[in-house]
């Protein structure tokens, strides 16, 4: 475990040169390293991922059909493919080397790990079988290399709990028909998987009104273009208190929210003839997940609003007759092995992104996006909370608090400790070839690319290696 070093209050003028390493290599990781590349430190930063591939839930956290994935791996091929931040991937912290072995070799260390594993849902029978978590479908669908390569996809009806983007990805692409996923990178194992569901509806539970749902407007423009698939909405799930009407009054996005889920309302009858159907029920929060042996049905407690936004329940109960759940409550992060966790809030805990142990800040070690402040906030959150941690980074170094616990050889010396554990790490060029791979893949079968779905073949390629009798 890392030590603790108490802070000083030293004045000294840092001139010289710093290593840094900073562990996640998702937008959160690569928005930190852009920042403090541009410092007015003199500094080498090292980035690393504990899978053969960068970018974090962009690319293995978002529905592969949503058209703002690309723009935003742009954005971060861009950072990344200037050089002066170096990449490696498939390097775990806690196992290939420990968070004291980084801090032995580096100034300081950034932990921008992010959010990872579903939040808890405690009600009756949340634990049946058939009951998932919304992050571990996504990771399936998203070809996540630690995932398995089936999804139980037996259920008829399905419910998703949850009104916010991951909900509606996972409501999408249950009931979308996988011929209609086939321009985008949607690994081979996912659309055999999905050819063979059996869902027709779905039905996508919020506890609050319209106004207060976390879709965004794309978001919910994209689900009523889906091919063959109705959205449904009831006029007994709208309702509206003042802080709705105020909500709507103030943003531009919430009253686009709510005229489209509006005009769901007013369809006619005869109008919806798809043979999947997406049901969006508001003002219900989930009190029972029904069943003995799996998932029979769910039973939803009316709410109704109490003026400032908030709901309480009314004591009306309706059961649905579903046979899978999915609960999409939000993410939360998993401890960094040798740092300290707020299980509570599953954070590290910090001020201003310097960590903290037992109230007291321990020197070189600092946090980013959603592992810093919880699963909320998009882009420009995690921008904002790069530019804190960066700017206390840089405060401290002046400060003359920043030094290794050993050798403080940065990469050269972590990367012999790595050799002599045979950890087969690859690097910025072994994801280009990985990518390059990827693209030839899609294009015989005309589509932009086609994810490679396992751990080793990854490897395999970014590091130029045999796997399976084949020479990459």
């Amino acid at each position: 475990m890392m030590g603790l070093v108490v802070r000083n209050e030293g004045n000294t003028v840092t001139d010289r040169h710093f290593n840094v390493a900073v562990v996640g290599a998702g937008p959160a990781g690569i928005y930190a390293s852009d920042i403090l590349s541009k410092s007015e430190l003199d500094v080498s930063i090292d980035l690393f991922e504990r899978l053969p591939a960068p970018y974090g839930l962009v690319r293995y956290g978002v529905a592969p059909d949503h058209p703002r994935i690309k723009a935003i791996i742009n954005a971060l091929y861009n950072i990344l493919q200037r050089g002066d931040i170096q990449l490696h991937g498939n390097v775990n912290i806690g196992t290939d080397v420990t968070l004291s072995e980084l801090h032995d070799y580096y100034d300081a260390v950034i932990l921008a790990t992010g959010a990872d594993q579903d939040a808890a849902l405690d009600i009756p029978g949340i634990d049946l079988p058939a009951s998932y978590g919304a992050a571990d479908f996504v990771s399936w669908y998203d070809g996540h290399p630690d995932y398995p390569r089936t999804w139980p996809l037996e259920a008829k009806e399905v419910a998703v709990i949850g009104v916010g983007n991951v909900a509606l990805d996972v409501a999408r692409i249950l009931a979308k028909h996988p011929d209609d996923l086939m321009e985008t990178e949607i690994p081979a194992n996912v659309v055999e998987g999905l050819r063979s569901s059996n869902v027709t509806d779905v039905h996508v539970f919020g506890r609050r009104g319209p106004a207060q749902v976390k879709f965004t407007p794309m978001e919910l423009r994209e689900l009523g273009h889906v091919p063959d698939v109705d959205i449904v909405v009831d006029p007994e799930d709208f309702q509206y208190d003042e802080a709705s009407e105020e909500a709507v009054q103030q943003s531009k996005m919430t009253k686009q929210v709510v005229e489209q889920l509006t005009n769901w309302v007013f369809q006619e009858p005869e109008d919806l003839t798809a043979s999947h159907r997406i049901h969006i029920h508001m003002m219900q929060q989930p009190v029972e997940v029904l069943g003995t042996d799996k998932v029979e049905g769910i039973r939803m407690e009316r709410t109704e609003l109490q003026g400032d936004g908030s709901v309480k329940g009314t004591g009306e109960f309706i059961d649905y007759p579903v046979q899978a759940v999915y609960r999409a409550v939000g993410y939360a992060s998993s401890p960094v092995p040798g740092a300290p966790f707020d299980a509570k809030r599953h954070v590290v805990p910090n001020v201003g992104g310097r960590v903290e142990r037992d109230g007291k800040t321990v020197d070189g070690l600092y946090a980013t996006g959603w592992i810093k402040r919880g699963p909320i906030g998009l882009i420009g959150s995690t921008k904002s909370d790069a530019q804190e941690t960066i700017s206390n980074l840089v405060e401290d170094a002046n400060a003359g608090l920043l030094a290794p616990t050993g050798p403080g050889t940065g990469a050269d010396g972590m990367f012999d400790l790595l050799e002599k554990r045979g950890v087969r790490y690859t690097s910025w060029r072994g994801w280009e070839l990985l990518e390059a791979y990827e693209m030839q893949l899609g294009q015989a079968e005309g589509r932009e690319r086609i994810k490679v779905v396992e751990r080793e073949t990854m490897t395999a390629i970014s590091r130029g290696e045999e796997h399976n009798g084949k020479l990459y």
